[in-house]
């Protein structure tokens, strides 16, 4: 099922109908709303339209810009009708060369049903462990499972440009692609972490902060809902309080991402325990829990 995780309050601000020769064109600005994302969040859209086809689109939002840069979203779109009423009428044909309207488009991929995001860079530790049962129950249902590590990626750390709510899509091309589409077609994700200085490791937190694109994209083009997340985690120390930021942080990612939290299975004192592998029923623990999920997606 696809929905629109919001729809934002769009107001015309300005419209100019151009004859161009046997065409007219219709250049339209927009003010649309996006409070109800991010309080202030003002995106401009400005779009040209040949009969019911938009022919060249522009956009951008205020939390593109930054309190040193004098630039605003508004000035900024306001110059482009103007630039763009000039174009059209000078040089409609050049206008349409130089700004054609540009697409996003997923690229078609093979998806699991599964996918686990495994967040330590260790690739022999107890969160592989954690990764490698929940691969075996996928298999054991019959379903498909796909394992990322992150720390062996190209992710390139997410500069807080916004532009991603303009288009859809990150402005860095690397393997956050990769992970997205993965993300995007898994019935459950399974995110496993180690707790580093109370949080997740830096490898896992590009991912986490990266996604924002994925969030950008179901926003602007919309989203598929009934997906599953779990958060598996191991502590070196005692106490369940280890956990507290890792969960928050996790079970934020995937309610960004329109990802239902069902579950999580957090293990403390692996300090002393060294392998997860001696602690009785853990590994049935962990293929009970990722089954329940994968079986009600069937």
């Amino acid at each position: 099922m696809i929905v629109f995780l919001m729809e934002p309050v769009r107001n015309l601000v300005r419209s100019v109908e151009i004859d161009a020769g046997k065409v007219r064109y219709t250049l339209n600005l927009y003010h649309e709303d996006f409070s109800a994302l991010y309080p202030g969040m003002i995106r401009y859209s400005v779009i040209v339209m040949s009969g019911e086809q938009a022919i060249a689109v522009f956009r951008t939002n205020s939390f593109e810009y930054s309190p040193l840069v004098p630039l605003a979203a508004e000035t900024i779109s306001v110059q482009t009708v103007d630039e763009w009423e000039r174009e059209i009428r000078n040089n409609p044909t050049g206008f349409l060369l130089n700004h054609r309207q540009v697409v996003t488009e997923h690229p078609v991929v093979t998806t699991s049903d599964l996918v686990i995001i495994q967040g330590s860079p260790r690739g022999d530790g107890n969160c592989s462990i954690l990764a490698g049962w929940a691969v075996d129950a996928a298999h054991e249902l019959g379903r498909t499972a796909q394992v990322i590590y992150p720390h062996d990626m190209d992710i390139r750390c997410c500069i807080g440009c916004y532009q991603c709510y303009n288009t859809g899509s990150c402005v860095f091309d690397d393997d956050m692609g990769s992970i997205i589409s993965a993300i995007r077609g898994a019935s459950l994700l399974v995110v496993c972490s180690p707790v580093y200085t109370n949080t997740v490791p830096g490898g896992l937190k590009l991912v986490i902060d990266r996604c924002q694109a994925y969030h950008a994209e179901r926003i602007v083009s919309g989203g598929r809902t009934g997906q599953k997340g779990l958060v598996f985690s191991v502590a070196g120390r005692k106490g369940e309080e280890n956990f507290t930021c890792i969960t928050r942080v996790i079970s934020a990612f995937l309610r960004n991402l329109g990802i239902d939290p069902v579950g999580e299975i957090l293990i403390d004192r692996v300090d002393a325990i060294r392998d997860i592998r001696t602690i009785p029923g853990m590994e049935q623990n962990v293929k009970i829990k990722v089954k329940q999920h994968l079986v009600k997606e069937k």
